[in-house]
């Protein structure tokens, strides 16, 4: 009993907090683990409401960014300009996620094969742009133009699919119009504010008549454990990027999907 009320949600709430900002796909995680330790409950109240740990990690870290940026709207030009360009990345997301969120939570969620495979494509994917010698030429989140910013927006749809990673779609995107690691990391973070919020407000406004709040002191434990661990991440992210790239991430992401896929294939899980 301890095992399922206390160490199974510590442990998916240190999972998503460690992987929400870094490119491997915490969803992906998240499905996987409570797949294969038989993980259930009502409409996914847990996964869904543990997610605000790792938000609230992010903003408490960029809490005097966030302060100034929204205390500049009204008399500062460069404040309007970041705060449009996040808004501009986060609007496709909306979009395709009201088109296509009934799809991707009763059939793609439901399909370890999907996560399997797509944490795979996306190893090698970061594994590919990690070498490709691309021209840093905008170092700054905070100067986005808002053509890029919807170019990452657009990228950001992918990871509606599980396994892909909002973080890592996002980042790649970034990377791929120019940005130096670091700047494509901290518009990332930003850019999850508003994403990450409206997914949670929307899945628990979707699933208000399902959802399971019997489990309280499950959910408080993951919701703890994963704003800490998000809190280690976040900080300890950019300096690992920019001295390390992507490639610990990529292989990750090739070996649990390679995994997922033995586990699967010798009738595991299924």
């Amino acid at each position: 009993m301890m095992f399922e009320t206390i160490v199974v949600p510590l442990l998916l709430g240190l999972l998503e907090g460690l992987t929400e900002f870094i490119p491997v796909s915490s969803t992906g995680h998240l499905l996987i683990a409570g797949h294969f330790l038989g993980f259930e409950n009502s409409g996914r109240t847990f996964e869904v409401v543990i997610q605000l740990g790792a938000i609230l990690a992010i903003i408490w870290i960029y809490l005097d960014k966030l302060v100034r940026t929204i205390g500049g709207l009204g008399h500062d030009p460069q404040a309007r300009r970041f705060a449009l360009s996040v808004l501009v990345a986060f609007l496709p997301a909306v979009a395709a996620g009201l088109l296509l969120h009934d799809y991707v939570k009763t059939v793609l969620f439901e399909s370890p094969r999907v996560i399997a495979t797509a944490l795979l494509v996306g190893g090698v994917v970061l594994l590919l742009v990690d070498r490709m010698p691309i021209r840093h030429r905008h170092v700054d989140a905070e100067h986005f133009s808002w053509t890029m910013a919807l170019g990452i927006g657009v990228a950001q749809c992918l990871s509606l699919i599980p396994g892909v990673s909002r973080s890592g779609a996002t980042i790649v995107g970034a990377l791929l119009m120019g940005a130096d690691r670091r700047a494509a990391a901290e518009f990332s973070f930003f850019l999850s504010i508003p994403t990450m919020v409206a997914a949670v407000g929307y899945d628990l406004w979707d699933n208000r008549a399902a959802l399971d709040t019997s489990a309280v002191h499950e959910i408080a434990i993951g919701f703890a454990a994963a704003f800490v661990s998000a809190m280690f991440v976040v900080r300890w992210l950019l300096a690992f990027l920019n001295q390390h790239g992507f490639a610990l991430f990529g292989w990750w992401r090739i070996i649990l999907g390679v995994g997922v896929w033995a586990l699967l294939l010798a009738g595991y899980g299924t």
